[in-house]
Order: C-alpha cells, then structure tokens, then sequence
C-alpha cells in the first residue's frame, strides 16, 4: 500500500512551455507537473538537446593523456580495471577498444563480484603486476582506491583513475584522478556514469585525429547501456548519449549487442529505454553476480555473429539462472520476516541467512522494499564474514544510517536510497539494533508513495495524445515515463491472459470502456471484484499490430475510490509499534482497540464467504471507514490465535476462511488482545 502523491499542475507553466518550445500540450503539461516552469527550462529535456563538453574541462585529463600516451609510445602494458555491472563492463569494453585501436598494449581485468567485490584489491594488484603492467586506468571506480593505488605504486605501477562516485576528503595518489564531482572539477556536467567518464578519456586521447562526435557515433550503444543500467539522471549529456544510442542499436547494432537482442527476443528496431533496462542490462549483470564479468566484456568485444550469439545465450542464461536464486532467496526471506515481527515491524528490515548469495542479495532487497513498504537491508553469511545490501524508500537516507553504525562495520557506503555493508557475522545482530536505533531517534519513518504527474479523463485517451508523450523520450532516471491517474473507474471485466500469469482488464466510466494490463498479478492475488470503483495509477504507450495502432494502458497500481490511504498506513503503524513493544500513547492504542461489536460485523463477512481473498483497505472501505485497519489486523490476529479462523497474507492479499468451531469463544483471551490491553494498561 502506497500513498498517492498527484502533482499540482501549473497551467500558466504548460501554456508558456507549449508555446516557447513547441512541444504538445501534453507532454508540456507533464513537464509543468514535474516544476518545469518555462520553454527554455523545457528544452533541455527534449531528445536533439544537450551538447557535448570539451573533455579537457575536467581536471587531470591533460595528465591522464600524457601518461597513457607515453605508455603507448614506450611499449608499456596497461590494465584496464572495470567493476562486475553494466556500467563497469560497457566502460572496460568501450576503454579497451578504445586504445587497442590507437596502438597500446592493453588488457583488462575485472575483480570477482563474489570473491573480490568491489573496487581494487592487493590480490588483483599482484596479479597485474605478474602480468607486466606498468599503468593501470580504472574505470567506474579508483577513487576511495587509497591504499591500493599506493601498493601499486611500490610495485612501479602508475594508475590513472577515472571515476564517477562521489569522492572522500582524500583522493588517492594516482598519476590522474578524472571525477567530475571533485571538488576542483570545473567539468559542467555532473552526472556522468562510469562509461560516460571513459567516454571523454577517450574522446581526449583521440581529440587531434577524430571528433567527439564522430567517436560518440562509434560507442555510442557502449554509453546508452551504462548509463541506462547505473540509473544516472537522463539530463544534459546522458539524454543525448542515450538518444544517439538508441538509433546506432535500432540500426547498426555491434555483433555483441545485436546478439544480446537477439537472445532477449526482441526486435531491434523496437528498443527502448525501458527495454535496455529490463532485458540488456540484467542479462550483462547477471553474469558479474554469478561468475566473472569478463565474458560480458568478450561478447560485446565480439566481432563474429555465430559465437557471439553463444554468449549471448550464456548471459541468457545466466539471467534465468539468477532469476531462480532471486526467487528462492526472497521466498526464504519472506518466511523469515513474516515468522519474526520483531524484523518484520521495525523500521528498518534486517533479514540475514547462511549462504546467501552477495550478487543477489540487492535485487531481494528490492522487493522486499515493495512488499514491506519500508528501508530493507538483505544479508548473506559466508565464513563468518557478512555482506549486506540494502534499498530506501524516499525521505529516508540509508547511507546515513549505514554511517551511524560505522563503528561495527569493516567496509560501507552508498547512496540515500541504496547502502552496502560488510561486517562480522556475529556482529549482525548490534547491527540490526544500532541502525534501526538511528531510524526511530530521528522521528517516524516516511510512508511509501507513488507520485502522479496527473490525473486524466478516460475520453480522452487516443492514439494521438499518446504519441505527444514522444517529446519526453527517452525515459530513464530523472525523466521517468509518465504516470497519469484514472479515477473513479468501474471494473467491467477480469480476465486471466499470458498462462493465467496476467489480468486484462476491463474499465469504464459512464459509457467510456478502457482495456488495461495489470501483469505480474492473477486472478488468485486479485483483491477486487465487478463493479468496485477503482483508481488506477497507469503508463501509457501505442501499439503497433497488423498496421492499426492502439493504446496501450498498463496498470502500475490500483485502489479502491473511497480508500483512505494515510488513515489506514497509520493504523497499520500503530498495531506494529504495539506488537514489537514500541513506546505508544494511550490514545492511539486504544484506536485499535475493537470492540465486540466490531468483532461480531467481522466474523460475520468471514462466514458468509466459504473463502473470503481481500485486502485491508478493502475490508476498511466494506466497513465503511468504521473500523480502522488497525484494528482489522487484531481482531484478524485474535480470530486466528483462538482457531476461529484461517487467515495467510501473501504482500497485500489476505486469504481467510473459517473454521469448524463449536462453543462460545473468550475473545480477549486471545494473546494478541492481552497484549493491546496490558499494553494501554501501562500507559
């Protein structure tokens, strides 16, 4: 359950944009929704915006080139050191071609998601030094390398650092630190991936022979992938990489690329933003999180379409292969979390388990934050050692608290909204306590919402407004595709498609009838019934099929008309807080608190139904508003513990049936009731 956040619309702001930029009135009206308060503001947004800087704005790249000119013209061997995702590889593939094109001898290396993790180590250092290298240039990572590079340097080893993480107050002693977030950086873009930071690397080092341009139309395919799959901000110089990508894929993809594509099942000439990320990306990713990322580095390298397409079938594989861990691990995660409130209901979940795998854990982590609405930290234990990794929620920084509990940790770092962490295993414990500690000593943890650009009128929805939404292509980032609201809609029909994996549904308002896709979600998990009244949170796209086009409308999120959002989350936290014994006013306890009479009204829905498949809001909004979520969830509990009632919750669906039961029950025998009374008791 998410709250529904709809942007205001400034209508002076999208008349002004459609008029100074041209741009249709809906995608000016979305632009507007998203602050966007004038025609010039607007034109960076669109696709033929951006311009390419001189790489030579940013500080040390003259240094960079010296150096790796002078390797170049001596014989030097240079290592490449990349990073295990997509981000890493397309910068050591794009690096790698780069100078094997300009004469260096040069060669790559990328540490063991697994083994190594990320970044430099010792080890990799000794390895490259056994190989001959006298200069190493990290891509998309180098710049916390403090001690690594200083080894290096013992062992006549120069490195020239490329980088795009945030750097410390320290760089490391490297020949060139290239960063666009130095501090003395004077580069005007900041929001350059690991690839795009290559990019310019290279661009500097061929700068006398061959425009940016022209190499951008060379590596261009490299840069979109990265830069799609590191989820940097698609502004500025990202948006124009990834719409000069686009076309190079759609047209002259590389053999490696093209086989990838050809693996995925999709058309080359229908790829996406959308479709790099969910079917390229992961495939190049999967291979880091379950073995070497090098051979995602030899099929983009690969020049031959028969044994590229091999490998390609090899990350395809690798995908699924990862795809079943995935499922295994965020099963045994759930069974875990939902089996111990004292995880499921602090404010931050900290699951841990033996032989967890750490290329998973980030993806599980991930879910779990969609099912449990909260920050979530997935810990796996290998030889004592434990390596975590953790996703947000916005309003809620996790590096932050990662930070707080440094004292403990052996290695940390991350973003607001994603943290990884590396302790020991007996420490997990103090640590789940410490950072959930940190959470609730800075006030009550944000609610999860979903952010609405606007609402809009089913009427109107036709092929032709669509198509104005082509003006903010390509999604990504910092320009996410479209979000509109449809209110007030009537369910007509529900029908199970793709193998009963998928609902087609059908909508209306008066006389107006809307096909939508809800996927992922079947008819067993479908908590709505005919004729309930429905918001529905959709994206919109055309389809193509036999020459006619289409809408096609797909459903992110769905909810009752009358239901109460934020009544109901709050009335959920306070239930929560009273089970794991978190300090709670009277008043609020007894908010959930229910009555006999509220026990009875429910039963009774449970009776009547040989198996009732609802949901909280829905049982709150059938109530009509009378009896909080909160206390649903007590008397659920209640009925449950004194065997009056099955009752299993999968995410947000509740299964509940009664049960053969002869006498008359003591409801506030019940643990659950003994619990909330004593609880009010002492208050």
């Amino acid at each position: 359950m998410k709250i529904w956040n709809v942007s205001k619309l400034n209508r002076e702001a999208a008349k002004s944009i459609a008029a100074q930029s041209g741009v249709p009135q809906l995608a000016a009206c979305v632009m507007a929704a998203r602050g966007i308060e004038d025609g010039e503001a607007a034109a960076k947004l669109l696709p033929d915006s951006g311009e390419l800087f001189d790489p030579f704005l940013m500080k040390d790249m003259e240094r960079a080139v010296e150096r790796i000119t002078a390797a170049i013209e001596s014989g030097e061997r240079i290592c490449i050191y990349g990073d295990y995702d997509a981000d890493g590889v397309c910068s050591s593939t794009l690096l790698f071609s780069n100078l094997s094109d300009i004469g260096a001898d040069v060669f790559y290396y990328i540490p063991s998601r697994l083994s190594e993790g990320y970044g430099m180590n010792f080890e990799a250092v000794d390895k490259i030094a056994q190989q001959g290298a006298t200069l190493i240039v990290t891509v998309d990572n180098g710049i916390s390398a403090i001690e690594e590079i200083e080894y290096a340097k013992g062992l006549g080893i120069d490195t020239v650092v490329t980088d795009h993480h945030k750097p410390g107050q320290v760089l490391p002693d490297a020949v060139a630190v290239i960063n666009p977030h130095r501090a003395d950086c004077g580069y005007p873009f900041k929001d350059l991936c690991g690839v795009g930071v290559a990019f310019k690397l290279a661009a500097a080092m061929v700068m006398d022979t061959i425009s940016q341009e022209d190499l951008l139309c060379e590596y261009a395919d490299l840069i979109t992938i990265g830069t799609i799959g590191d989820i940097v901000p698609l502004v500025g110089e990202n948006r124009l990489f990834v719409k000069k990508g686009l076309e190079l894929i759609r047209t002259m993809p590389r053999p490696g690329i093209s086989a990838l594509i050809k693996a995925c099942g999709i058309e080359p000439e229908k790829i996406s933003s959308g479709r790099i990320s969910f079917s390229l990306v992961p495939r190049i990713n999967a291979c880091g999180r379950l073995k070497l990322s090098q051979t995602a580095v030899e099929l983009l390298l690969n020049e031959d379409e028969e044994s590229a397409y091999e490998s390609a079938l090899e990350l395809d594989g690798d995908n699924a292969s990862r795809r079943k861990i995935e499922q295994e691990m965020l099963v045994e995660a759930v069974e875990i979390i939902d089996s111990r409130p004292d995880i499921e209901y602090q404010s931050i979940i900290v699951v841990e388990k033996e032989g967890w795998n750490p290329g998973v854990i980030g993806i599980v982590a991930s879910r779990l934050r969609e099912i449990y609405g909260r920050p979530v930290i997935v810990i796996g234990t290998s030889d004592g050692i434990a390596k975590g990794s953790g996703r947000s929620i916005a309003g809620f920084s996790l590096v932050d608290a990662v930070f707080a509990c440094k004292d403990i940790l052996m290695h940390y770092g991350g973003h607001p909204m994603a943290a990884g962490v590396t302790l020991a295993q007996e420490n997990v414990a103090e640590f789940s306590e410490m950072i959930n500690a940190y959470a609730d000593s800075i006030g009550e943890m944000p609610y999860p919402t979903l952010n609405i650009d606007l609402k809009l009128n089913p009427f109107g929805i036709t092929p032709e407004l669509v198509r104005e939404l082509e003006y903010l292509q390509p999604y990504g980032a910092g320009n996410p595709q479209p979000l509109f609201g449809l209110y007030n809609m009537q369910i007509a029909g529900i029908n199970a498609v793709g193998g009963g994996k998928h609902l087609r549904l059908s909508v209306c308002r008066g006389e107006q009838y809307l096909t939508v896709m809800y996927f992922s979600h079947t008819k067993d998990d479908f908590t709505f019934s005919l004729g309930d009244s429905v918001d529905l949170a959709v994206t919109l796209d055309i389809n193509e099929y036999n020459g006619y086009e289409n809408v096609s409308v797909v459903v992110r999120d769905i909810k009752l008309s009358k239901e109460n959002q934020l009544e109901c989350l709050q009335s959920i936290r306070i239930y929560e807080r009273m089970c794991i014994n978190k300090k709670t006013a009277a008043d609020e306890l007894k908010c959930i608190l229910p009555s006999r009479a509220d026990f009875a009204l429910v039963y009774r829905k449970i009776k009547s139904c040989a198996e009732l498949t609802t949901s909280l809001p829905k049982l709150w909004c059938e109530f009509g508003g009378n009896i909080s979520c909160g206390k649903i969830k007590v008397i659920l509990r209640a009925l449950s513990e004194l065997k009056l009632i099955g009752c299993e919750q999968i995410e947000d669906t509740l299964k509940i049936k009664a049960l053969e039961y002869s006498g008359k029950a003591d409801l506030s025998s019940a643990p659950i009731m003994k619990r909330l009374q004593g609880a009010i008791n002492k208050r």
